[in-house]
């Protein structure tokens, strides 16, 4: 079983011009002439990174990993209070999903994601089953309302110090309300300065939740103030507008997939993203697999084993089905 696949450089890269002006890095790696694989990175906002590129076998697939709108090589940045994401939807990110795929001549593809790449990758499925022979997912989510409100208040049981410190960031007034929406508004603040202090504080609430790992350390990118800036406007734009997908959406057309292979990779650790949706998801899903890891969080321990290992599984599914 494969650990992970040795560090990889893009063989191929570009920018996709797609709608509202947005502009799109995205990037392929491994055999040109191999099995089409699309990578969906979490976040929101988190941007496609190197490390995601080893998961793939270079030697039997074609990975594609882009930039979502608003963040990493994408433009416009996610950034200051100008930044208009009222063109960054879900519905925005499958359409802008189609049109890469178009623009890279594939005629399907296995879909991956991993954390709010799940969610993603799900609702682009769901609407394009055609285009997807298999998926692979990991740290499962489905974008409910009550996963948010999991993360923003009830994990505060779990985590009440730290939890303390994150809704202190908000004004009395709003705690007892929608704390995603309430640092949606503080970042973005005309005052550089209430935008950056919501934005360290929203991000160590983050590291908090996925740090019941057993090799966690701090993420090192939070100490970058625009990858701060990013990440936080992203997430809570999505969190406050529950992921833009209709409650019980995502769960209410898995009928729509039920056919496709899949194996989904989740933590017993995962506080984060609790192992109850994976649960639900494979439950209405006939051709899932789910891969309960004993030893992972939200990652971390033998989760990128277990990943790496389904996309391999259904690398040879699609080749030899």
């Amino acid at each position: 079983m494969t650990t992970r696949y040795p560090p990889i450089e893009p063989n191929e890269s570009g920018l996709l011009d797609v709608s509202d002006g947005h502009v799109l890095y995205w990037e392929s790696v491994g055999d040109p002439g191999g099995v089409p694989v699309l990578f969906l990175h979490g976040g929101p906002g988190s941007g496609a990174a190197a490390g995601a590129r080893r998961y793939f076998d270079p030697s039997r697939s074609r990975a594609v990993l882009f930039d979502q709108r608003g963040c990493g090589r994408s433009r416009p940045l996610a950034d200051g209070p100008d930044a208009d994401l009222s063109s960054n939807t879900t519905a925005h990110l499958v359409a802008d999903i189609e049109r890469l795929r178009e623009h890279l001549g594939i005629d399907r593809w296995i879909v991956s994601g991993i954390s709010w790449g799940v969610t993603l990758a799900l609702a682009y499925a769901q609407q394009h089953p055609g285009r997807v022979p298999a998926m692979v997912l990991g740290a499962v989510t489905a974008g409910t309302r009550v996963e948010i409100d999991w993360i923003t208040r009830a994990m505060g049981r779990v985590f009440p110090r730290e939890w303390e410190r994150f809704v202190e960031g908000v004004p009395e007034a709003e705690r007892g309300g929608d704390l995603a929406a309430a640092y949606a508004r503080l970042l973005s603040d005309p005052d550089a300065a209430v935008r950056e202090e919501a934005a360290r504080k929203w991000c160590e609430w983050e590291d908090t939740h996925v740090s019941l790992v057993p090799d966690w350390q701090p993420c090192p990118r939070y100490s970058d103030p625009l990858f701060r800036s990013i990440f936080a406007r992203l997430v809570t734009h999505y969190w406050s507008h529950d992921c833009f997908v209709e409650e019980g959406q995502i769960m209410a057309s898995m009928d729509r997939i039920a056919a496709i292979p899949a194996v989904l990779v989740h933590g017993r650790y995962d506080v984060s993203s609790p192992l109850d949706t994976a649960w639900r998801v494979t439950r209405l899903w006939p051709a899932s697999r789910l891969v309960v890891v004993d030893d992972a969080g939200h990652g971390g321990g033998g989760f990128v084993t277990e990943f790496t290992a389904g996309v391999d599984a259904m690398l040879a599914h699609v080749l030899n089905p």
